[in-house]
């Protein structure tokens, strides 16, 4: 290689550098700002885990707090107080309307039951229960054709409370007037193999005191 293509190789490599380091000294702050969003993004999230833990255990002292009082008015109070613990919030509700239920509070049971039920946020399990006990505490005030259609959407193949639903459809036939429809469902219940064994005694005394047979003829 003559002098003057090792000077002119040196003068390119020397103008690459430069070029290299000026497009870093330019774009360095990118890289920059990439660590740091990554470094202050797993920072948060482990803020975020630590602060929802704490929350969940609050939540968690405050109702076991509640449960510990000594009785049903001051349970009910207590566990009123206990809000915006997502979806915890259901079993908290569940357990003021237990509470409000043994101090003869059925509005507060009910508006309790309400919250979850009318909830989309919470878990179908609680909102279809929390249906199912609304339904059977205001049943006394409830004509029987409307609690049979609040009732109809429990009784889906797969809800957990079918069974549970399809009997009282059935005592809200029999307060119609409506046995023949009644003893269809109930005997469906007894062959029912989700029917547990306390169900299938109730439906069983239930068909007898109709005057009927377990089995039809």
């Amino acid at each position: 290689m003559s002098e003057s293509e090792s000077f002119i190789q040196e003068v390119s490599e020397e103008v690459r550098r430069d070029r290299l380091f000026g497009l870093f000294r330019k774009y360095s702050w990118i890289g920059i700002a990439i660590v740091v969003l990554l470094v202050g993004g797993a920072a948060y999230n482990e803020w975020s885990k630590a602060q929802a833990r704490k929350t969940a255990q609050a939540h968690g002292d405050a109702i076991l707090a509640a449960l510990e009082a000594n009785d049903s008015a001051a349970r009910q109070t207590a566990l009123q107080g206990i809000t915006d613990a997502g979806r915890t919030q259901a079993m908290v509700n569940l357990l003021t309307a237990a509470a409000a239920l043994e101090s003869d509070d059925r509005a507060d049971a009910v508006a309790a039951l309400g919250a979850i039920a009318d909830d989309p946020d919470q878990p179908a399990i609680y909102r279809d229960l929390a249906r199912l006990k609304q339904i059977i505490i205001t049943a006394g005030d409830t004509p029987p054709a409307d609690r049979i259609a609040a009732l109809q959407p429990l009784t889906s193949p797969g809800a957990a409370f079918r069974v549970l639903a399809e009997e009282q459809i059935a005592l809200a036939e029999i307060e119609k007037g409506d046995t023949d429809a009644a003893l269809t469902r109930l005997r469906a219940l007894m062959d029912d193999t989700e029917t547990t064994a306390g169900l299938r005694r109730r439906v069983s005394q239930l068909i007898v005191a109709l005057g009927a047979e377990i089995a039809p003829a």
